[in-house]
């Protein structure tokens, strides 16, 4: 490949991290179609989202009881029972972490997380220390795909866009990274990852 990366630039959950609100909310919920609708119409991807902005727990789960007054201990479980939305990590990622590191190239993360649950995890999974630096969406209340979040992480990590290459499974965040001008990876599965970086020489 022509492009020569200095750094991976690494999401977080659903690349490295199994996070997923079912993984609670099957316990919950008996049914699967009313699960659904509860976490597309009540705790959804939206409402989530400003967490991961930066908005505390407690008045995320306050706005959502006074939506759906009838579902406050299922909102309030999104919560008090968070940690069950994590389902160890997602296979043969951190293999390739490993293996990234060996190979002596740079690794970071940009990760859509709130602030108050973030520290959870990394209690829970030592391999995110493996980063040399980590931007976290909630600390400093703006997510992906907002290029300033992009923007802000290159300036930290001392990198300039051409020579970062983002590792994402959201399209969106993909598109957001390419807009500042690093290179991206759409994450399907940790195979289709480890040939990608063997063909830009990254392993």
């Amino acid at each position: 490949m022509g492009q020569r990366y200095e750094a991976v630039v690494f999401d977080l959950g659903g690349v490295v991290v199994d996070w997923n609100p079912r993984h609670l909310y099957r316990k919950l919920i008996e049914d699967q179609d009313r699960m659904e609708w509860f976490l597309t119409e009540v705790c959804h991807g939206p409402w989530n989202a400003e967490q991961d902005r930066g908005r505390p727990f407690a008045e995320g789960v306050r706005e959502a009881v006074e939506r759906h007054p009838d579902h406050r201990e299922l909102i309030e479980a999104y919560w008090s029972r968070w940690p069950e939305m994590l389902d160890g990590l997602v296979p043969g990622t951190s293999e390739i972490l490993a293996e990234v590191q060996r190979a002596g190239t740079a690794m970071y993360a940009i990760t859509n997380w709130s602030a108050e649950t973030y520290p959870l995890a990394v209690d829970r999974y030592p391999v995110l220390k493996v980063f040399r630096d980590i931007v976290v969406s909630g600390e400093l209340k703006m997510i992906k795909p907002d290029p300033e979040i992009y923007r802000y992480a290159l300036d930290r990590f001392g990198l300039s866009p051409e020579r970062a290459l983002f590792v994402d499974d959201s399209p969106a965040n993909i598109r957001g990274a390419e807009a500042v001008g690093m290179g991206a990876i759409l994450f399907t599965d940790a195979a289709a990852l480890r040939g990608e970086l063997e063909r830009y020489g990254l392993l």
